[in-house]
């Protein structure tokens, strides 16, 4: 008997399909990939604070946030949901991706740091509308983020200390790590973000 390997599935079919699913889904290598649940408080309140600031700043720019449950195209055919981001582009109220992602947000966990920090940074930084992306640590105040500069390079800051504040020249304004940690209580418990080695690409 011949194996038949399994046909890639399109973004289309994927997004129609995810949007019938009560547990949210990625498309990775062709095919569907459950997300983890079960995300502790920490991580829900900073990603409330974060969507509330955007909303807040980005009123009347024509940029607005989005949530978990919307989609970014990184790679050709891959579907990625950041915990956070902000779409630029011309509104579909019927669409189910990202017309122009211009920021991605991810809160760090346990079980996703290292991929987090790595393999999906490096898809995040393939997709060209993306300004800025962040990686925030819910065990301290500490924010890594990534902007393009005027030549597309990507240069990295790290951020520490809640007296710290977030530059997203891209969308016109700076978010304090003060109003992003809003009512987070730090456990104490070693960070979870691990320093990228080499030269920011």
């Amino acid at each position: 008997m011949l194996d038949r390997k399994t046909e890639p599935m399109p973004v289309d079919a994927f997004l129609a399909w995810a949007e019938t699913q009560a547990e949210r889904y990625e498309l990775v290598g062709g095919a569907p990939v459950r997300m983890m649940a079960g995300a502790r408080n920490v991580h829900d309140d900073i990603v409330v604070n974060l969507l509330a600031l955007l909303r807040t700043h980005l009123r009347g720019s024509g940029c607005r946030p989005f949530t978990g449950d919307g989609s970014v195209e990184t790679l050709p055919g891959q579907i990625r949901r950041p915990d956070v981001g902000v779409d630029c582009g011309a509104r579909d109220p019927n669409a189910l991706m990202a017309a122009q992602p211009r920021l991605v947000a991810e809160i760090l966990s346990p079980t996703t740091r290292d991929f987090d920090a790595f393999a999906k940074l490096a898809e995040y930084k393939t997709v060209a509308s993306l300004a800025h992306i962040l990686l925030i640590e819910p065990n301290a105040p500490e924010i890594r983020s990534w902007w393009r500069d005027d030549s597309g390079a990507w240069q990295e800051q790290r951020v520490t200390g809640l007296d710290g504040t977030v530059d997203l020249s891209a969308l016109g304004l700076s978010l304090p790590l003060t109003e992003i940690y809003d009512g987070v209580t730090f456990p104490a418990r070693p960070r979870l973000v691990a320093d990228e080695p080499g030269p920011v690409e």
